[in-house]
C-alpha cells in the first residue's frame, strides 16, 4: 500500500484523504445521557476486577469536547447506540438519543429496545421517527435474543431492513446468551434481519464470519478487532485474513469511542497493518456505511 497509516490523530485526515475518501464513517460510536455514561465509565474505571487488565478510557471528556473530536476527525455519520440493562429503560433512551440527533446531521438517530411486552410499540414510534439504526447489547442486557416478547420487533425490523448493531460475541466478558448459537438461531427465523456483528464477534470470530457469509444481510463491524489491546485478550487467527477479504463489502468501521483504551487513530492503523489493500480499506471506512445507511443520497 502507498498510503502510510495515521501516526495520531491529528494525521487521521490525511490518512482518509489520501485513500481518496470523503471521511469516514463509523457505525460504533456512543453517547449517552450523562448519568448513563458516568455509569459505564465507571465500570471501565474497574476494569481490572471485570476482565483482569486495566482499561483507561481515552476520551472521558465533556460532550461538546467529544463531538470536536469526531469533527475533526472526518468522522461524517455515527450513531449513539443506547442500550439497556432492564426493563422500563430502551423508551426513554430512545427518546433522549431522538433529541440528540435533532439539529445534528451527522449523528444517525439511534434506539435500542428489551424484551418487554412494550417493545413492538416503541420500536414503531421509533422506525416512525425516523430511526436509522438499532443497538442491542446481548451481554449487558443479560437475555436471549430469541425471546418471543422480540418476535414482533425483530419481524418488523426484518420488514423495514433496519440497520441494527448487536454485541453478541463472549467477548470481552460472555453471558449466559452471548455466542453465535442465540443469533444463528434468531437468522434462522428472520434470515434477512440486517444485523452488525459488533466487534467482529470476538472472540468467536470464526463462527460470525460464517454467519456473515451465510446471510446476505449479516455484516460485522471492526469495533476494537486487530488493535493490540485486543489481540492480547482475543487474538484472530491469521488463517481467517483471506475470508475477511472476501468479505470486503460486509465490514464496517466500528470504533466503541468514547470509551476505548487508545487512540481513535490506533483503530485505524489495527485495520491498515491487516494488509489487505486499500480498497478494501475505503469499503470499509467509508463505501459499505455510506451504503447501509443511504449517505449518498
Amino acid at each position: 500500500m502507498t498510503t502510510a497509516p495515521p501516526v495520531d490523530d491529528a494525521d487521521v485526515p490525511r490518512y482518509w484523504r489520501e485513500l481518496g475518501l470523503p471521511g469516514l464513517v463509523d457505525v460504533h460510536v456512543h453517547f449517552l445521557p450523562d448519568r448513563v455514561q458516568a455509569k459505564v465509565w465507571g465500570f471501565f474505571e474497574a476494569a481490572r476486577t471485570h476482565y483482569g487488565t486495566g482499561w483507561p478510557v481515552a476520551y472521558a471528556l465533556p460532550e461538546d469536547e467529544r463531538l470536536e473530536i469526531l469533527d475533526r476527525l472526518g468522522v461524517r455519520a455515527f450513531p449513539t447506540l443506547p442500550y439497556p440493562h432492564k426493563p422500563g429503560m430502551a423508551a426513554w433512551l430512545n427518546q433522549w438519543s431522538a433529541g440528540f440527533a435533532a439539529g445534528r446531521p451527522q449523528v444517525l438517530q439511534s434506539a435500542t429496545f428489551y424484551p418487554e411486552p412494550e417493545a413492538a410499540a416503541y420500536v414503531a414510534d421509533a422506525l416512525d421517527s425516523g430511526v436509522r439504526v438499532f443497538k442491542v447489547h446481548v451481554q449487558v442486557g443479560a437475555f436471549d435474543p430469541r425471546d418471543r416478547l422480540l418476535d414482533p420487533v425483530w419481524a418488523r425490523l426484518e420488514e423495514a431492513g433496519t440497520p441494527v448493531v448487536i454485541h453478541c460475541g463472549s467477548g470481552p466478558l460472555a453471558g449466559e446468551h452471548t455466542g453465535p448459537e442465540p443469533v444463528s438461531g434468531l437468522l434462522e427465523r428472520y434470515p434477512r434481519l440486517q444485523l452488525v456483528i459488533a466487534h467482529l464477534g470476538m472472540p468467536e470470530y470464526r463462527e460470525f464470519l460464517d454467519l456473515a457469509e451465510r446471510y446476505e444481510r449479516v455484516h460485522l463491524d471492526t469495533t476494537m478487532f486487530a488493535t493490540d489491546f485486543t489481540e492480547q485478550l482475543m487474538p484472530f487467527d491469521p488463517a481467517d485474513l483471506p475470508r475477511l477479504a472476501a468479505l470486503q463489502e460486509k465490514v464496517l468501521l466500528g470504533s466503541d469511542f468514547p470509551s476505548i483504551p487508545y487512540s481513535y487513530a490506533h483503530q485505524l492503523q489495527a485495520l491498515h497493518r491487516l494488509d489487505l489493500g486499500e480498497e478494501w480499506l475505503r469499503a470499509v471506512l467509508w463505501r459499505n456505511g455510506a451504503r447501509l445507511f443511504r449517505l449518498e443520497d
